[in-house]
């Protein structure tokens, strides 16, 4: 059976001024801002979570501003079935992860696993 858990969230922002959002955001929320690196860069600026449990980023984007999740699984393509089970709908797939949209509106991502804390919490359930 695969394993899956909430990532963190991502902050789409409608914005032509990725700096001054990620600035708000991480003040808003208590965090401190991570540029990325590369052309990740131009897009995403991450936020650092104190207790280092979730993944966080602030995001330039074309559609309205709003709030997104992130499952991360180690096996995208059961964890996307799974969902669709449940009700969700497949989006589209974008690199590496798969954009889905709750039975309620919602659209969220399934991720490969990112955290250090997906590899500690997979070691317990084993």
């Amino acid at each position: 059976m695969h394993k899956s858990k909430l990532a963190g969230f991502v902050v789409d922002c409608r914005t032509d001024n990725l700096q001054s959002a990620a600035e708000f955001w991480a003040a808003a929320l208590g965090m401190q801002t991570q540029p990325l690196p590369g052309q990740e860069g131009e897009k995403y600026i991450q936020l650092l979570d104190p207790s280092d449990r979730l993944h966080i980023e602030v995001q330039s984007v074309e559609h309205s501003s709003r709030v997104h999740l992130d499952i991360e699984t180690d096996d995208i393509e059961a964890e996307v079935k799974r969902l669709e089970a449940l009700g969700a709908r497949q989006i589209s797939s974008v690199n590496t992860w798969c954009v889905m949209e709750a039975p309620t509106g919602q659209r969220f991502c399934v991720v490969r696993p990112e955290s250090e804390a997906f590899a500690a919490q997979a070691k317990q359930w084993d």
